[in-house]
């Protein structure tokens, strides 16, 4: 089509339409969410130019004044960050009509009936996260002495062995090979390197890295702020190779933008990296070009357990571990002693009969 039919109205048609290209690789489905955030934000991008026409944008569909009073809680009272904020919103407007608009009528019997609805068939990883948000829910609605209290207790706990698998993790070897993927003579390239460096050196969270911003830098001591889960921050030293790859981005190729969010996008519309999706597409790139062909795991957590595996094989104490990747619970980080043999066969009980 021409420009000037790339209006919201042709965007909101693309989003609706079933694909029936033959190069497609979902054939007779509608494009993603994101796919379609994609084509908006290209359609926004030639009306700043001037290239296209400027279209009226539909008013957005009223949001119940119950979510919007449940993600102000989150966000102020919780310390909830942006996307799991905008994660909870999206399966409790899934579920919100099941439930009715009067939490005073809510019991343990419509809790778990709406709940079983739609996780029936799902995975275990899906089942968790509706479990979470719709235990967040009623414990909000009971602050607000909206409804009884102690209902979340009705949502049923999924059945999971805790911290049961071994971490998944790489050789220190092959996360060198990862890192050293990158193809320095281009712009993302750089970027690259140094957001897997930070994610292998200091174990950080795809969140963490989304979040950093310049004045978190302190190059006179060498630190790293880093805004991690529930608001809260801590500073941690900044390791030389990772730092030498952060100033080689900053100061060569960063694109120049009204953000001072550290990682940008490349590509126009320049704007910060906005998806922990993106940043485990980094890694995931990284490992086909380093010629793993199976790691233990695709995502950015793969190199957060990859750098607790080293700091524990390299004599380094879990409260250690502990205070570098900000784990609240020490049997979250006594996970990582499995695969310490040397750790394990001091605490080994000799064999009896």
């Amino acid at each position: 089509m021409g420009i000037d039919r790339l209006t919201e109205k042709a965007v909101v048609e693309f989003a609706q339409h079933a694909c029936e290209c033959p190069f497609a690789h979902k054939r007779g489905q509608r494009p993603s969410r994101r796919y379609v955030e994609r084509t908006r934000r290209f359609a926004t991008y030639l009306v700043r130019l001037g290239a296209a026409p400027t279209s009226e944008v539909p008013l957005p569909k009223a949001v119940p004044e119950l979510l919007v009073e449940f993600r102000d809680w989150m966000t102020h009272h919780r310390g909830v960050k942006a996307p799991t904020v905008n994660r909870y919103h999206r399966l409790m407007e899934e579920m919100l009509p099941a439930l009715g608009c009067d939490p005073a009528a809510y019991d343990a019997s419509l809790v778990l009936q709406v709940l079983l609805h739609p996780i029936d068939g799902l995975s275990c990883g899906y089942d968790k996260t509706y479990v979470v948000a719709f235990r967040a829910f009623p414990r909000f609605l009971a602050t607000q002495k909206r409804c009884r209290s102690h209902l979340e207790r009705a949502v049923p706990t999924v059945p999971e062995w805790k911290l049961s698998a071994l971490p998944r993790y790489l050789e220190t070897d092959d996360v060198e090979r990862v890192v050293a993927s990158c193809d320095l003579s281009k712009s993302h390239g750089v970027r690259d390197r140094a957001i897997l460096r930070l994610l292998a050196r200091l174990g950080l969270r795809a969140g963490d890295i989304m979040t950093m911003r310049l004045d978190d830098l302190d190059w006179d001591a060498d630190t790293e702020r880093i805004r991690g889960k529930g608001r809260r921050e801590v500073c941690l030293p900044l390791p030389r190779d990772a730092g030498e790859a952060l100033i080689d981005y900053i100061v060569k190729v960063r694109p120049k933008a009204d953000t001072d969010r550290i990682f940008l996008c490349m590509n126009a519309p320049l704007r910060p990296i906005g998806n922990s999706s993106t940043i485990s597409g980094i890694v995931q790139s990284a490992l086909r070009r380093a010629g793993i062909a199976d790691p233990p795991s695709k995502g950015s957590h793969l190199l957060r357990h990859s750098a607790a595996t080293a700091m524990l094989r390299c004599g380094a104490s879990l409260d250690m571990v502990a205070t570098v990747l900000r784990h609240e619970s020490s049997d979250t980080t006594a996970y990582y002693a499995k695969v310490n043999i040397e750790l394990l066969g001091r605490i080994a009980q000799p064999r009896i009969g």
